[in-house]
């Protein structure tokens, strides 16, 4: 079958879902072309089908073509950024990276590799897992490429900061850890966001802080809102190289039923994209969306939550493309929303002052 894609500004976008129904053809994310059909991408969108360092439920190796199919629903214009990300610079598709399922310790080696293959033209990298075990190697990648320690934002309902599950260094459950212990990450500049449930000790928080981490809980963004977490982000964070990790358990598990660690209490997928969207401007060189465990995800509720959280990610990044500061921008519906408050006004109603008792709106008695 031909493929009728959309292009603009010498970039090859999406095949276009006018000419060719969205359920028809090869599932590339949001239709996008494969790698091997472009010259040169600046944005690659990589799956990593691994999910050999779970703790619980596994299932997570076919995430990626599972956030794939649902991505077929997503439209190139993101009105919430005024932004076409796919306009902005080239985006594609380079499928999977074949990765050992028996041995982890070879599985990270080769993820670093990869991922320092996909980035070498200075291309930036937007991975979906497979489960968190493969953030570590990913992390390796953007410091070795930005030539220094890397602000990271973690949304998820765990720390990850554990040290060891049955003796194994290397689990779902520990990347974060290494990833301060290697000095991957900038310590003054990290952050959990979304948090929540049981651990195993108050050692865990303590750790954890040792560590040099925040914690944005979901309690916090539930009771404070979605710009002041955004706020408290961007102050500590700056414009500094920045990593993004989504475990797509942040979400309740009414939003993201399929996954492997679910936990009650969680982000809405409205909150998560909104917050995401207040950090235009800043400077993100990589980020991964990780634990999407299809064989639990029933109407595609998770998958299209995480194509979503993925659009939204690239949108960010296509914008850095654009010359000009954005930093702290109103961004989002939210932001939008309150910086045009004081122009607002309710359908039918002019902007005048109250009528006063026994006059009419022109002022006759």
């Amino acid at each position: 079958m031909k493929e009728i894609r959309i292009e603009a500004n010498g970039n090859l976008g999406p095949i276009d879902s006018a000419q060719i129904p969205r359920y028809a053809g090869a599932a590339t994310y949001a239709r996008l072309p494969r790698l091997d059909q472009v010259a040169k991408a600046d944005v690659s969108v990589v799956g990593v089908p691994f999910d050999s360092g779970v703790s619980y439920r596994p299932g997570a190796r076919f995430g990626a073509n599972h956030v794939r199919e649902a991505s077929r629903l997503l439209r190139p214009y993101n009105p919430a950024w005024d932004v076409s990300p796919f306009e902005n610079c080239q985006v594609a598709d380079a499928g999977d990276m074949a990765v050992n399922p028996f041995n982890i310790n070879e599985a990270i080696e080769t993820i670093q590799h990869n991922a320092l293959d996909l980035t070498a033209g200075g291309s930036k990298l937007l991975t979906i897992g497979g489960d968190h075990t493969i953030s570590l190697p990913l992390l390796r990648a953007a410091a070795e490429r930005a030539g220094e320690p890397v602000a990271m934002l973690h949304f998820d309902a765990h720390l990850d900061t554990w040290d060891t599950y049955f003796g194994a260094e290397y689990t779902h459950g520990t990347p974060f850890r290494r990833a301060v212990e290697e000095g991957l990450l900038d310590t003054e500049a990290i952050s959990h966001v979304g948090t929540r449930g049981p651990l195993y000790g108050k050692k865990d928080l303590d750790d954890d802080h040792r560590f040099g981490f925040g914690i944005v809980t979901a309690a916090d963004v539930y009771y404070q809102g979605v710009l002041e977490t955004v706020a408290k982000i961007r102050d500590r964070i700056g414009k500094r190289p920045l990593y993004i990790s989504v475990d797509i358990d942040v979400l309740d598990p009414a939003h993201a039923p399929g996954t492997g660690t679910p936990e009650a209490g969680g982000l809405t997928s409205r909150e998560l994209i909104e917050i995401i969207r207040g950090f235009r401007g800043m400077n993100l060189v990589g980020a991964d969306i990780v634990e999407v465990a299809p064989a639990y995800d029933h109407a595609e509720i998770t998958g299209v939550a995480a194509s979503h959280v993925g659009f939204e990610l690239i949108s960010l990044m296509a914008d850095n493309f654009v010359p000009g500061d954005r930093f702290g921008t109103p961004n989002g519906y939210a932001a939008q929303a309150l910086d045009a408050e004081a122009r607002r006004r309710p359908a039918g109603f002019s902007p005048t002052a109250p009528v006063a008792p026994g006059e009419t709106r022109d002022g006759a008695k």
